[in-house]
């Protein structure tokens, strides 16, 4: 940071990165993010101010200071969308301070955040659905590692909802057989308990006998590559890719694609909004709500194209 920020102040900005690491213990890439941001809020103050020793009271920081720091960032090219994930970084640092009782006033309270559009995420249909697993079960009847693997993934990023990472380092002690349930570590290092479909778990059991197989296994980890170790992200993501060329409606879209196939197909078939929030691990009901677009968008398609007077 540059020199202008006073000790006080810097200190305060530690603090801030030690609470997220320590007590809300956010990943390491995450905290590096909020670091990231916050010094660029002091570049923007120090050129603000004038280059004089500044702090973080109202005096030297106030909402227009912050709206200020919005369009600095607009002219160095940011979108809208970086501009307002960096604003949430500002505001989460100023409720940190005033819950601290560092501050007396939160400035950012104040600021609206620019309007973006929201983006629909890309997602496969139920035909796409079909052709996908359809290629993925006649590739596993090969009974190889890789293969009854692959099945596994896909059932579990789509019959679940699960998040790459999720999957990644999910156990096999996690998954409850009987109950047909499983225990996720999501985001934030929080748990929740999802569903899981019986064709998830009847690709475990084909899985699970060429597993045993692997040598020199080294953890617990559901997913093994041939080394005993537990499969990389980024295997992951080639093997879903690669099943995405079973249909032409997928070709292109990330793995998380499935997961944005769980959450609109569970709402095209009527589920509830909340317990869809719940199975995704979202903690705002706004995060959830995106999928309702896509939804909508499919029922006026519909529409259009099935009633007389439509157009």
């Amino acid at each position: 940071m540059d020199n202008a920020v006073s000790p006080g102040a810097r200190r305060d900005v530690d603090a801030f990165l030690r609470h997220l690491a320590d007590e809300r213990q956010l990943s390491a890439n995450t905290v590096i993010a909020y670091g990231r941001d916050l010094a660029q809020l002091c570049d923007f103050l120090d050129e603000f101010l004038a280059g004089r020793e500044w702090t973080w009271t109202d005096e030297d920081v106030d909402r227009l200071a912050l709206r200020g720091f919005m369009g600095w960032l607009g002219r160095r090219g940011l979108s809208k969308r970086s501009i307002s994930r960096k604003l949430s970084a500002v505001r989460s640092f100023f409720r940190f301070l005033t819950a601290e009782d560092r501050l007396q006033v939160n400035p950012a309270s104040a600021v609206r955040a620019p309007k973006t559009e929201k983006r629909l995420p890309g997602h496969l249909t139920a035909s796409d659905v079909r052709e996908v697993f359809a290629e993925a079960e006649a590739r596993a009847s090969d009974n190889t590692l890789g293969r009854t693997r692959d099945l596994v993934i896909l059932e579990l990023l789509y019959g679940s909802g699960l998040r790459l990472s999720e999957l990644q380092s999910l156990d096999l002690s996690s998954i409850d057989r009987g109950s047909r349930l499983i225990r996720v570590t999501g985001k934030g290092n929080k748990e929740r308990i999802v569903p899981v479909t019986e064709s998830a778990l009847s690709a475990i059991g084909r899985y699970e006998p060429r597993r045993l197989e692997v040598k020199e296994r080294k953890e617990d980890a559901l997913l093994l590559n041939a080394r005993g170790g537990r499969l990389s992200a980024r295997s992951i993501q080639a093997t879903v890719k690669a099943a995405f060329e079973a249909a032409a409606g997928a070709r292109g879209l990330s793995s998380h694609a499935l997961r944005h196939s769980f959450a609109t197909h569970l709402l095209d078939a009527g589920a509830d909004l909340l317990a869809v929030k719940e199975l995704l691990g979202h903690t705002s009901l706004s995060t959830t709500q995106i999928y309702t677009h896509t939804s909508k968008e499919r029922l006026m398609r519909v529409y259009q194209d099935a009633h007389p007077r439509a157009e």
